[in-house]
């Protein structure tokens, strides 16, 4: 939802979860990724992948869209452009993720957002970040 209203304010944006971003261990397709990012200097992606650290150094920015578990369980199950989370065994990855894999992407992050605000709010967030960086739309 948050790059969907970012692309809409005229933001070049990429959701990794789509057309083979990632590959089948669950990492960002390196060759493409550095490729894209080399020829696309003001873009906002999006993407959860154990490899993405390894492109920090490409980003003016990382942000951290963050909410309580139970909310993220609660829109992973009700989304319809995504099957992901539906069943039990993804919502159990899901908990375990929150506990391990969040507090590593807190450390790596710029900026850490609540989901919960509004979705005004978060792009007005990314905006400004965006902003002081210097990229414009």
């Amino acid at each position: 939802m948050l790059l969907g209203e970012l692309s809409r304010r005229g933001y070049q944006t990429l959701d990794t979860d789509y057309d083979g971003w990632v590959l089948v261990d669950g990492a960002w397709d390196e060759t493409r990724m550095a490729a894209y990012l080399a020829s696309n200097s003001s873009v906002v992606v999006s993407g959860t992948v154990e490899n993405q650290g390894r492109f920090y150094d490409r980003f003016e920015a990382v942000v951290l869209l963050s909410a309580p578990v139970e909310v993220l369980i609660e829109r992973v199950s009700i989304r319809t452009n995504n099957p992901y989370g539906n069943g039990e065994t993804e919502q159990s990855v899901i908990r375990q993720q929150v506990l391990d894999v969040e507090p590593l992407l807190r450390q790596g992050a710029t900026l850490e957002l609540d989901g919960r605000r509004p979705l005004s709010e978060l792009a007005d967030a990314v905006e400004r970040l965006m902003a002081s960086a210097g990229h414009v739309r």
